[in-house]
């Protein structure tokens, strides 16, 4: 999340499939698809990536904390599936929880318990899922030595704003940089299917596939693996 967000105004609307999303007017940008916010984490991050993880225990990085819907709904499918979770998740500016609670995604205290424990530590939510909420700026020098002692990852989520919106996030050096603090087979998805991405993908050593997107949805969405 860019710095200047944190003086944005933020609103709660519904989206396609009735799950609410967050709004910044001022970016002309939402949180999840206008889609449908669950159904975009089903279709690109759970069939198209943890899905794809059949490992027993998966480390997962999500580029991008925002609400928590991600982690909260992986922590779900992890239990139905009976995979050992450790799950790290980075913001620069976390949203406080009486924001994120107005969205009424759950009112299981383990959703709850996600947003309050403490950041920049690892939290056992659950006996088999762990969470690390990592407070940090991907430019500095801390995300680079902090990636390095956290990897490497199984499975990335890369759920940052649109590159339009965010063109910070959504560079080679970064790609570069978890492309070599992944696992050898491990997956990181995203729902921008741009040519720039894919290209920026590939450029730095992934195998990049355009899947098809969520129903009513994007078109295609993009999974990179490493091999």
């Amino acid at each position: 999340m860019c710095k200047d967000q944190i003086t944005y105004q933020r609103k709660t609307e519904v989206t396609a499939d009735g799950s609410n999303t967050l709004y910044i007017p001022e970016m002309d940008e939402h949180y999840h698809s206008i889609k449908g916010a669950e159904t975009e984490f089903r279709d690109i991050f759970l069939e198209m990536g943890f899905n794809q993880c059949k490992q027993d225990t998966i480390k997962v990085l999500e580029i991008g904390f925002g609400t928590g819907l991600n982690a909260y709904l992986t922590l779900r499918t992890a239990e139905e599936k009976q995979k050992k979770v450790n799950y790290y998740s980075i913001e620069l500016y976390p949203l406080s929880w009486e924001t994120v609670n107005a969205l009424n995604y759950s009112e299981e205290a383990d959703f709850r318990a996600l947003h309050i424990c403490e950041w920049n530590k690892q939290i056992a939510i659950k006996e088999k899922f762990h969470l690390y909420k990592w407070e940090v700026d991907f430019t500095k020098e801390d995300f680079v030595i902090g990636l390095e002692e956290k990897g490497p990852f199984d499975l990335i989520y890369f759920d940052a704003f649109a590159p339009e919106k965010q063109p910070e996030m959504w560079n080679d050096q970064l790609f570069k940089l978890l492309y070599v603090n992944m696992n050898k087979g491990g997956v990181l998805t995203t729902y921008c299917a741009k040519g720039m991405v894919r290209r920026m993908l590939q450029s730095v050593g992934f195998i990049v596939e355009r899947l098809p997107g969520p129903p009513e949805g994007k078109r295609e969405i993009l999974r990179a693996t490493k091999f």
